[in-house]
């Protein structure tokens, strides 16, 4: 983890695998499956899970589920297309829920 001295990260709460910088981070206001999420532009050492379409509060969405690569803990999901013309914005980015990771510095 020496690449991320001095720079803010979230980790999986699991295994403490890196899995998003601070920097990236849109937004504390989105709910998971487990309740509050954060949605982040980028995620790193993470697997995709099959791609699907799921009714979620704001929408349809096709999504696919979000792994730890280290250790295979569901995180949350990436937004791989919004039908809803007003939710396109989240187009590619990550929902990666609160209890799932860990803020390290």
């Amino acid at each position: 983890m020496g690449e991320f001295i001095g720079r803010p990260f979230y980790s999986c709460r699991n295994c403490r695998n890196p899995v998003a910088l601070r920097a990236d981070l849109l937004s504390k206001s989105f709910i998971g499956r487990s309740g509050p999420a954060y949605l982040f532009s980028h995620a790193m050492k993470i697997a995709l899970g099959e791609k699907e379409e799921k009714q979620l509060i704001t929408g349809l969405y096709n999504v696919a589920d979000v792994y730890c690569k280290s250790c295979g803990e569901v995180l949350g999901w990436k937004y791989i297309r919004a039908y809803d013309a007003a939710n396109r914005f989240k187009e590619g980015k990550f929902i990666i829920e609160q209890m799932k990771v860990a803020k390290e510095y």
